[in-house]
């Protein structure tokens, strides 16, 4: 089923995926490493992961022994891993990047980005270096992607942002900025995050809202995919958390269906710019220096 995900070509001349897999808030024992197996059998080959959500070295495992099994190839998956705000400084760079390679037991890194908004040459290096095959940003803005791109000396531009997009935060304007810039596009936490410890109580409620049930029973589809399948049609790479088996099958269901232009618009005019978790709205306040 993996030739059925279309891919995004990135400026570094390199693919992506447009759907993958996340792996935040995958605390219990052997969890994550399930999911992956999974989502790798079905056909997933965009995983992605950080540091700070301690999920490496469990993906790592996973991935070591499905490559053993013959299942899969190194060069067939897209592993994304973020380096850390704690880990900002040129000269933390480097041993971030290759702690995150030892605990994900992998010679390069497909995608590495910044995290959160703090400016950070340094991750050009790792390119050069053939530590990382792409690099790019997380939780960027676009007054934060201009100060990049208008850097004395750029020589690799951020190839991806990753941000939260939901029906209720289309990030539009920063969307077509990035096309038109040839950035692509990650979307995570695409159905709101429901069931997170950082979802507010007044969070709205993407999978219970009347228009996207209603278009759902339109396709005879689910509305995790109809939002899935919004995002695709938009032009952005999508990665759900998935750990349950029927949820990851669900989410691959998504290629043989396609959303009208009004019923496109009206999930579009739903955005209230309502931004699900905080700790990401307040480091795009930030600036890159």
């Amino acid at each position: 089923m993996a030739d059925r995900i279309p891919n995004i070509r990135l400026s570094s001349g390199h693919s992506m995926p447009m759907l993958g897999v996340g792996t935040y808030s995958c605390s219990k024992l052997n969890e994550v490493g399930n999911a992956v197996r999974t989502a790798v059998q079905i056909g997933y080959r965009y995983i992605d992961t950080t540091s700070t959500y301690e999920t490496e070295q469990e993906i790592g495992v996973t991935i070591k022994q499905l490559i053993k099994e013959g299942r899969i190839k190194r060069e067939e998956l897209f592993i994304v891993t973020k380096v850390s705000g704690q880990c900002h400084k040129p000269e933390q760079v480097e041993p971030a990047c290759r702690t995150s390679l030892e605990a994900l037991n992998m010679d390069y890194i497909d995608l590495y980005l910044i995290h959160f908004p703090l400016a950070n040459t340094a991750m050009e290096k790792l390119v050069d270096k053939g530590l990382v095959k792409s690099i790019g940003v997380s939780n960027f803005n676009i007054q934060q992607l201009e100060r990049i791109l208008t850097m004395a000396g750029l020589k690799h531009k951020p190839a991806n942002n990753q941000v939260e997009i939901t029906p209720c935060l289309s990030q539009d304007e920063l969307l077509q900025y990035s096309l038109q810039n040839g950035i692509s596009t990650t979307g995570c936490g695409p159905f709101g995050a429901p069931g997170q410890t950082y979802v507010s109580k007044d969070s709205p409620d993407c999978l219970e809202h009347p228009t996207i049930v209603n278009i759902a029973n339109k396709y005879g589809k689910s509305a995790t995919q109809v939002i899935l399948r919004w995002g695709i049609q938009r032009g952005y790479a999508v990665v759900p958390k998935g750990t349950n088996p029927f949820c990851l099958v669900q989410n691959m269901d998504i290629f043989n269906f396609q959303l009208s232009t009004d019923d496109m618009q009206s999930m579009l005019a739903l955005d209230d710019g309502y931004k699900v978790n905080k700790e990401q709205s307040q480091s795009q306040t930030q600036h890159v220096k």
